[in-house]
């Protein structure tokens, strides 16, 4: 497994497509800033067959210091964003999962 940092997706995709990566930086730090800006007004993004990205109220609780669990910590309710993968996303994974363990 490796972190495919942004410039790495650029880079890629500029290579499968032939564009100049100027061009493609442009495209995907133009989605990045909409998605946030969408995601912090509270909406819902939504594509097909990859998944759903949704803002939600995570409540407030109680949390432990390992060290000295004694004391309790409150982590206060926030907002989060969500993201639950599609049908196809789901399944793709699962099958590499599977054949992961088959190996």
């Amino acid at each position: 497994m490796a972190t495919i940092t942004k410039k790495k997706l650029i880079s890629e995709i500029s290579r499968r497509r032939g564009l100049h990566p100027n061009e493609v930086r442009l495209v995907v730090q133009s989605f990045l800033d909409c998605m946030t800006e969408y995601l912090s007004d509270g909406d819902r993004l939504e594509f097909r067959d990859f998944g759903v990205f949704e803002v939600v109220r995570r409540k407030q609780k109680i949390g432990r210091n390992p060290k000295n669990a004694s004391v309790p910590i409150v982590i206060p309710e926030r907002r989060a964003v969500k993201f639950t993968p599609g049908k196809k996303m789901k399944n793709l994974i699962e099958t590499e999962e599977q054949q992961g363990a088959a190996l």
